[in-house]
């Protein structure tokens, strides 16, 4: 496995030195996070990226925040103009050295959050998702008066694309998924490139719009479209574990020993029985999730892709960008990292009376 860190390029608060001193740390993952949607991204930006890492001895293979363009979740007519702009994007990312593309398929919104600053007992504050909130909210304004929103429209252009989304069915997103992964996928093998979808966050309806990849049988469905190593998974604990019907090492025994999985967000989440969440600490005790058994059904996966810590906890007085702090993301991988030697030893612990005795 290797553990990389987000870094949301020299904007970002928290520096290359700052994250080059988290120990048997292998490298970071990034994006162009100002790119215009559906742009080709320049392959000297790219390459720009991975020379300030390499510049700290860190490594970029993954990129993040790979978005797709409302018109292909749509299925509009534009699409067939923004097709060619993505794969000559994924070939400038090959061209460059990355090996693995992390994108989603939500429609109008990457990721939702009701709270960006939740205080939790110890001081600390963190994301949360509150759902009767969610659930109640009157969107057709084009106004959402929420903090935690992944991606941001004017009012005008918001209350146009959900009006959208109100015709199109979750099978019309399939379809859709299904042409966008038709074109990019056989492009992504011949360039030696492994796109990783990530689940839907949360796995949940959220403000009416058709959410598809939800559960262990859409990860199914997403796999059958094309099978392929280069049409693969973002397997992200925090976002999948936040729907206590999922039972996540059943994800990764059955995907991750597949070699499906390509790229893993770890993160414990605080999850109530109606819906709602706080991400925590990592460690198993603070959440709901088991992160011990999730690191061992890696480690029985064999699983040697990337992986990364994904959010935190705002601690210690920092300040930045929500979930994204240098504090807790370095504890979270101080701890999976003491867990997965761990298993390594306890494991090769126990191979040695067969050994001995084959001896």
């Amino acid at each position: 496995m290797k553990m990389i860190f987000r870094w949301h390029g020299p904007k970002d608060p928290i520096s290359l030195q700052y994250i080059k001193q988290i120990p048997v740390l292998y490298g970071i993952v990034s994006s162009l996070y100002d790119m215009p949607l559906g742009e080709t991204w320049p392959m000297a930006r790219i390459q720009n990226l991975r020379s300030a890492a390499a510049a700290h001895d860190l490594k970029m293979d993954v990129v993040d925040s790979f978005r797709v363009h409302e018109e292909i979740k749509l299925g509009k007519p534009g699409r067939e103009a923004l097709i060619p702009q993505y794969i000559e994007t994924l070939k400038n990312l090959a061209a460059s050295g990355i090996k693995i593309v992390c994108y989603n398929f939500m429609p109008v919104f990457d990721w939702t959050r009701t709270h960006m600053e939740y205080q939790l007992p110890d001081g600390s504050n963190t994301l949360a998702f509150e759902a009767a909130l969610v659930d109640k909210l009157d969107v057709s304004n084009g106004v959402i008066p929420l903090p935690g929103i992944g991606t941001k429209y004017p009012p005008e252009k918001l209350q146009a694309l959900l009006e959208e989304y109100k015709g199109v069915s979750t099978e019309q997103m399939w379809s859709n998924l299904e042409y966008f992964l038709g074109k990019l996928v056989p492009v992504a093998e011949q360039l030696g490139l492994k796109l990783a979808l990530h689940a839907d966050d949360p796995p949940r309806s959220v403000f009416g719009l058709p959410r598809i990849i939800k559960n262990i049988e859409d990860h199914r469905r997403v796999l059958d479209i094309i099978n392929s190593p280069a049409n693969g998974l973002t397997l992200c604990s925090g976002t999948i574990g936040s729907d206590l019907n999922n039972d996540v090492p059943a994800f990764i025994n059955e995907f991750a020993a597949r070699q499906r999985v390509h790229y893993v967000h770890l993160r414990n989440v605080k999850v109530a029985e109606n819906g709602d969440f706080y991400e925590c600490a990592h460690p198993t005790e603070c959440g709901s999730l088991d992160m011990a058994e999730i690191m061992r059904a890696l480690h029985d996966a064999h699983f040697s892709g990337y992986a990364r810590p994904d959010h935190g906890r705002m601690i210690w007085g920092e300040t930045g960008v929500p979930g994204y702090g240098l504090y807790d993301r370095a504890l979270g991988i101080m701890y999976l990292q003491g867990l997965w030697e761990g298993i390594a030893k306890q494991k090769n612990k126990a191979l040695l009376p067969s050994l001995n005795a084959v001896a």
